[in-house]
C-alpha cells in the first residue's frame, strides 16, 4: 500500500424523518448538501446492520479524467483554504479541513456536521481549494465531486494536522511531536492470505460540533466492503499522547477467514537488527521498530521488527489481550540521521482493549520492501472465532498516539537487537553461526546490587545454542544478552525466546525474534 498519501496530503442507508432547517452558523464559503437529518451512534449502527443485510454494490460514479490522472506533485499543489474551515468563524477550539478528491483517493467520502442532533451533509465548492500548479480548473469539475476525507486541527495552530482520515478506511494523528508516521485502520480484512487483501471504506463521516472550550472531538463513521458492514465511534482528544476512544459495531454480510480488528500499518526497511536492506547513507529507516504486547496472563513481549526477504506472518495467541501496539523506540537522531522526515520523532501507536475480546491471536505480516514509502509492516487482534453473516460483533478500545503509551511496566526493556555472524574474535571460524546481542535497560538493572546472579533465559525452536551471557551495560546502565545460534541444514524459521531473571524473578520484558537462517551454499563461516 503505497504510503505517501498521507505525508504530503496532511501531512446506501435510508434517511430518517423529514426535512429539518440546516444548521445556524456555517464558515465562509461552506455550504450544505440537501436538507438536515436526526443523527445518533444508534441510527448509523441501524443503517451498518441494514446495509450488510443486502447484497454489496460498488462506489457509483467515476472521477473525472483530469482527476484520475493526477499525479503525486499536482495532487500535492491542490491546498484547502483554511478560511473555509468548518468552526473557523465559530471560536471553537477545533477545525475541520477537507481533502480533494485524486491520486490514490479516487471514491467520494461524504462529509456531514451534526449539531443539536441533526445531521447536515457539507457540499463541495472549488471555492473551497487553491489549486495551484495543479493545472485543473476548479470550475470545470462537477458540482457535486464530493470530498475524499477530513483533516483535524486545533483553533490555536489551525496549519498544524492533529488527525486525518484519508483512503479506504485508514486514519493517522500525532503526538506530542507533531509528526505523522504510521497509520491504524478501522479494518483489515484477509490480510497475507493467498488471495487479495479487501480494503473496507469509511464511506460517510458525520462530525460533532464540539462545545467552546472542549477539549475531545467524536466523530462517526460507516464502513462497507463486499465483506462487512460497520459503525464507528471515535472520540478524539489531542495531546502528548493524543487519545482515541473508538467504539464499533460490525455486521458481516459473508464468513471472513481472517478478521483484522484495530489494524495498525507501517514501515521498516532497515535497523540495527536488519541491515539487509542497508544501501541507504542513513543507517536506519524505519516509522516503528519493534511489535509491543502486553497479554491477558500479564507478559510483556517484545518482537523487532525485520524487512524478510520473503513474506512472513505470525501470530502470537492470546486470551483477552491488555494492550499492543507498534513502537518506535529508538528516539536517537544519530541513529537516523534523517532531517527531512525525522524518524525519531515518529509516534508509536498502542491498542488498549476496553471490552472483552476473547481468545485469538495479535498477528504480525512482514512484507520485503525496497522502498520506504511503502507501507510493509501490519499488525492486529484476529478473534479466534469468525465472523458469520448476521451476527452483531461489538468492540471497544482505545489508541494511543505518541512516543510512550500510558502504561506501566515494571520490567526493563530491550532497547537494542542486534544481529552479526557469530563466533569468538580472533579464532578460525570453522562453522556458520549467527551472533544476537539484545540490550535491556529500565526496571531495576540500574539498581541491582553487585554480584547478583543474572541468568540468560534463552531458547530456540531449531538448531543449537552457544557462547550465551549476560552481562552489565553502563552504556545503557543496563545489561546485555549475547548468544550464537548455530543452525540445522535447513532453511526452516527459528524462533528465539529470551529474558533476564534473578533469584527466580523475572528482570526483563520477554524479548522473541524469528530468524529465517540462509542457504547452506550461502553460509559462509
Amino acid at each position: 500500500m503505497k504510503r505517501r498519501r498521507f505525508l504530503g496530503a496532511a501531512c446506501a442507508g435510508t434517511a430518517l424523518g423529514t426535512g429539518l432547517p440546516a444548521p445556524a452558523a456555517w464558515a465562509a464559503g461552506l455550504k450544505p448538501l440537501g436538507t438536515a437529518q436526526p443523527f445518533d451512534a444508534a441510527w448509523l449502527q441501524q443503517r451498518a446492520r441494514a446495509l450488510a443485510a443486502r447484497p454489496w454494490k460498488a462506489p457509483v460514479g467515476e472521477v473525472p479524467p483530469a482527476i484520475a490522472g493526477l499525479g503525486y506533485d499536482a495532487y500535492q499543489a491542490i491546498r484547502f483554504k483554511d478560511d473555509h474551515a468548518l468552526w473557523a468563524d465559530l471560536g471553537l477550539p477545533f477545525q475541520i479541513k477537507l481533502f480533494h478528491l485524486g491520486m490514490f483517493f479516487k471514491r467520494r467520502v461524504h462529509i456531514h456536521e451534526v449539531v443539536d442532533g441533526r445531521a447536515q451533509e457539507l457540499a463541495y465548492d472549488p471555492a473551497m481549494f487553491d489549486y495551484g500548479r495543479s493545472a485543473l480548473d476548479g470550475d470545470a469539475l462537477p458540482p457535486d465531486l464530493g470530498f475524499a476525507g477530513f483533516r483535524l486541527a486545533t483553533q490555536a495552530a489551525p496549519r498544524q494536522d492533529v488527525v486525518a482520515f484519508l483512503g479506504a478506511s485508514y486514519f493517522r494523528a500525532v503526538g506530542g511531536t507533531l509528526q505523522y508516521g504510521l497509520s491504524a485502520r478501522g479494518l483489515a480484512v484477509d490480510t497475507a492470505l493467498a488471495r487479495d487483501e479487501e480494503f473496507p471504506d469509511f464511506t460517510d463521516f458525520y462530525i460533532e460540533r464540539p462545545a467552546a472550550g472542549a477539549a475531545t472531538v467524536v466523530v462517526h463513521a460507516l464502513l462497507d466492503s463486499p465483506s462487512i458492514a460497520g459503525a464507528y465511534r471515535f472520540a478524539l482528544t489531542p495531546g502528548e499522547p493524543t487519545a482515541m476512544e473508538v467504539q464499533a459495531a460490525l455486521y458481516p454480510r459473508k464468513p471472513i477467514e481472517r478478521l483484522g480488528l484495530a489494524p495498525l500499518t507501517s514501515m521498516y526497511q532497515t535497523g540495527e537488527n536488519d541491515r539487509r536492506m542497508a544501501n541507504d547513507w542513513r543507517p536506519e529507516i524505519h516509522d516503528s521498530d519493534g511489535l509491543w504486547m502486553h497479554t491477558g496472563a500479564g507478559e510483556w513481549i517484545w518482537r523487532p521488527l525485520r524487512n524478510p526477504t520473503a513474506l512472513r506472518f505470525n501470530a502470537f495467541s492470546d486470551n483477552n489481550p491488555r494492550g499492543f501496539g507498534l513502537m518506535q523506540r529508538d528516539r536517537n537522531f544519530e541513529n537516523y540521521q534523517d532531517d527531512g522526515v525525522f524518524y525519531e520523532k515518529r509516534p508509536s501507536v498502542w491498542v488498549q482493549p476496553t471490552s472483552d475480546w476473547g481468545p485469538g491471536s495479535v498477528d504480525l505480516v512482514e512484507i520485503p520492501t525496497v522502498d520506504e514509502t511503502f507501507d510493509n509492516i501490519v499488525a492486529f487482534w484476529n478473534p479466534q472465532q469468525k465472523p458469520l453473516p448476521g451476527q452483531e460483533l461489538l468492540l471497544g478500545y482505545r489508541l494511543f498516539w505518541g512516543d510512550e503509551p500510558p502504561v506501566q511496566m515494571p520490567l526493563a526493556r530491550c532497547v537494542a537487537s542486534r544481529t552479526g555472524l557469530g563466533g569468538i574474535l580472533g579464532r578460525e571460524r570453522r562453522y556458520y553461526s549467527w551472533r544476537f546481542a539484545v540490550d535491556f535497560a529500565g526496571g531495576n538493572l540500574a539498581s541491582l546490587p553487585p554480584g547478583t546472579a543474572v541468568e540468560l533465559v534463552v531458547s530456540a525452536s531449531r538448531g543449537t545454542l552457544e557462547l550465551t551471557s549476560a552481562r552489565p551495560l553502563a552504556s545503557v546502565a543496563g545489561w546485555r544478552a549475547m548468544f550464537d545460534v548455530v543452525p540445522d541444514d535447513t532453511v526452516e524459521p527459528v524462533a528465539l525466546r529470551l529474558f533476564l531473571r534473578a533469584g527466580g524473578q523475572a528482570l526483563t520484558e520477554t524479548w522473541v525474534y524469528e530468524w529465517v537462517p540462509p542457504p547452506v551454499r550461502e553460509r559462509q563461516a
